[in-house]
């Protein structure tokens, strides 16, 4: 599979958005792959493209665009900006706090965790519903806060677990950016970016209910709990997605060798 390339044509594959070309594959296809790079000594870098993402990681693409990354889509914004761009549709939603448990569980015999992120006492409760719900190794935990202070002494303790997964829960962009900055530290093969999943995984943030999520309208569930955090990036961020979407276009036609 390709990995992330900003190259001047299209990858077949993948669906360019905002400068990202995010995967156009299926959750049982990318666990496959995932647990493919488990058996060898290549690192991968995974993460969830929703339209916030877009947004605060313009900066990091060119990061993005040296190691073994890929970017798959996250969410009904997304969907929305790919159809006005191209048309197309990806196989199916990809978000992380749904595909990641799956992951997991599909490598679980060979899968070393380590979760880092959140507030103090989250990433514990999480790795104990890892444990208990769906049997997955988890070798250590590391807030966000006070812990991870000390970032050689955090990735001493992530290699000394012998960890080969890292899961990164810190918010875009900040997530991605400790990811491309620090991973060529690590002994781990795959690091994913994870937002809000160990906050889940923990009981401390709610689900939206099982119809609301099937009608893609997890969002306004979450706007509706955190108003405040979210109204921003449910509008004016929207904008700048769109904007950000279509300007992207313009300028890979206008490129084009056809024109």
């Amino acid at each position: 599979m390709t990995a992330y390339a900003l190259a001047d044509k299209e990858i077949s594959d993948t669906l360019i958005l905002g400068g990202f070309p995010l995967l156009r594959t299926t959750s049982s296809d990318l666990s496959k792959q995932l647990g493919q790079v488990l058996d060898t000594n290549e690192q991968h870098l995974l993460f969830f493209a929703n339209t916030n993402f877009i947004v605060k990681c313009q900066p990091l693409q060119k990061s993005m665009s040296a190691v073994n990354t890929l970017i798959v889509n996250d969410g009904i914004g997304v969907d929305i900006g790919t159809w006005l761009i191209h048309r197309k549709k990806f196989p199916e939603n990809l978000n992380g706090t749904d595909f990641i448990p799956q992951y997991l569980n599909s490598v679980r015999d060979k899968a070393r965790v380590f979760l880092f992120g959140a507030k103090p006492g989250i990433a514990q409760r999480a790795a104990e519903t890892l444990r208990k719900v769906h049997g997955v190794n988890v070798v250590g935990t590391c807030d966000g806060y006070e812990q991870a202070k000390s970032s050689n002494q955090l990735i001493s303790d992530m290699n000394a677990a012998n960890a080969n997964v890292i899961l990164v829960a810190m918010g875009n962009p900040a997530q991605e950016k400790w990811i491309l900055e620090h991973h060529h530290q690590l002994n781990a093969s795959v690091f994913i970016g994870v937002g809000a999943l160990l906050d889940f995984l923990a009981g401390d943030k709610p689900r939206a209910p099982r119809i609301v999520q099937k009608l893609r309208l997890e969002w306004f569930y979450r706007l509706c709990l955190e108003p405040s955090r979210l109204m921003r990036r449910y509008t004016f961020d929207i904008a700048i997605f769109l904007a950000l979407c279509l300007s992207t276009a313009k300028v890979r036609k206008t490129d084009s060798p056809l024109n």
